[in-house]
This record gives structure tokens, C-alpha cells and sequence, in this order.
């Protein structure tokens, strides 16, 4: 009978085991939260805040990132069809010159969205940190999340482990042939945010003091204005 030696039996696990992971953490933050994604304004219900989930506005070569500009346009139409009254611009702004949500505030304002409708949060550098902070420091425990399709799955996974009762938006994701690496890089940052909150513990790098968000504000009008298009 065929037997295996111990440093055979460390290869074959090395070898298996990571294969293993990533398929089961994939498979377990889109089957337990796919439920909650939806892709039409009509579709979705409404919420009082949606948390915008940041992107850098400009690719290295110095071109518009589509992703920022799919993020910013479903963000804007999600408001100005009523179905979210305020928005939490979450992202980092790591340098004077890098600046999330400054962006955002930018483009979302560029399409009709008012300033006061709008709370920027300058240390939500990753999806974990965004999440937790429209929690603990924001006040949210229900809310919709913006981001591209690909990406809310992994949101809302967090959400549910954090007792947050959240929905999401998913700005349409690009064709394969130009988002490979991004979605690729996707499934990794999902096995993370399992190990995040099942092994490692983690929890967001900065805190602060409570912030209220004008939530009492009156809905948007039930004949909102057109948000003009994107630029592409």
C-alpha cells in the first residue's frame, strides 16, 4: 500500500489547501449575501444613508478610472430617484494630493447632488474601516452600500458580521477584458475579509468622535432632476 511521508503529506496540503480556501471564501460571500444586491433604482428599497465606497479618480496613465465614474453615477441616480437622501463618501486621503472623497464630493456635486447632502468620511481606507465607521461613528446600522457589483458582495459580508443591516447598489462592472486583474485581485480581498473577522480580529485603524448625519432631512422630490451623464 502506496504511503506518504510526512513531507509529502506538507506538500500535497500546501499545495491543496489554498486552492480550497479561496474557492470556499468566495463561494460563501456571494451565495450568503447575493440576495441583497440589486442593479435597478426601481428595484431597490429606499434608505435614509448610502455609503459610497471610495476609488481613486484617475488611473496611473493618468486617464478617468470608470470604476469612480460607474461608482459616482449610480451613487447621484440612487439620489435623485429618492432612494437615498443622504450620502457617507467613505475613502482615504492618504496625501495631500490623493484624496477620496474630496473627489467624489466633486463629481457627485457635478451631478446634482448638494453639498448638504453629502458627509465625507476621510478614513475609510478600506472596505472593513468604511463599514464599521458608518457604524460607530456615523451612527448607521442600516444602510445602502454603492460600489461596483463585483465589490458590494464583499461589503455586505461584513456588514452581516458586524451587525450592520445593509443592502447594496451595484454599479454595472466592466467587461472581463478590461477588469481581469481588479477582479482578480477581488477574490483575494475576499478570503482577507473572511480571515479579518474569523481569525485576525481586525478592526478599523483610526477611530474618532461621533458625527450626526442630517438624516431627518426631507426626501428628495418626487419629480428629482435629470443627473446629466458621465463624462467618459
Amino acid at each position: 500500500m502506496f504511503r506518504l511521508t510526512r513531507w509529502q503529506w506538507t506538500t500535497l496540503l500546501g499545495l491543496t489547501l489554498p486552492p480550497l480556501f479561496i474557492v470556499l471564501a468566495n463561494t460563501w460571500v456571494v451565495s450568503s449575501t447575493q440576495g441583497r444586491v440589486f442593479e435597478r433604482p426601481t428595484d431597490i428599497p429606499a434608505n435614509a444613508v448610502g455609503l459610497v465606497l471610495g476609488t481613486a479618480k484617475y488611473l496611473p496613465d493618468g486617464g478617468l478610472n470608470p470604476y469612480f465614474q460607474n461608482r459616482m453615477q449610480a451613487a447621484a441616480e440612487l439620489y435623485h430617484t429618492g432612494k437615498i437622501r443622504h450620502l457617507i463618501l467613505s475613502g482615504s486621503n492618504q496625501t495631500p494630493a490623493y484624496d477620496e472623497p474630496t473627489e467624489m464630493r466633486k463629481s457627485l456635486r457635478s451631478l446634482g447632488v448638494p453639498d448638504a447632502a453629502m458627509t465625507a468620511d476621510y478614513a475609510g481606507r478600506r472596505t472593513l474601516d468604511s463599514v464599521v465607521r458608518a457604524r460607530d461613528i456615523f451612527g448607521q446600522h442600516h444602510f445602502t452600500i454603492i460600489s461596483d457589483k463585483f465589490h458590494v458582495y464583499r461589503a455586505l459580508f461584513l456588514c452581516d458580521r458586524f451587525g450592520i443591516r445593509a443592502i447594496a447598489y451595484g454599479a454595472p462592472d466592466l467587461p472581463w477584458s478590461g477588469s481581469v486583474r481588479t477582479r482578480l485581485r477581488e477574490y483575494g480581498a475576499r478570503c482577507k475579509a473572511v480571515l479579518d473577522v474569523y481569525v485576525l480580529g481586525t478592526q478599523p485603524r483610526f477611530r474618532g468622535q461621533p458625527i450626526a448625519l442630517p438624516v431627518d432631512a426631507p426626501a428628495a422630490t418626487d419629480t428629482p432632476p435629470i443627473a446629466p451623464a458621465v463624462q467618459k
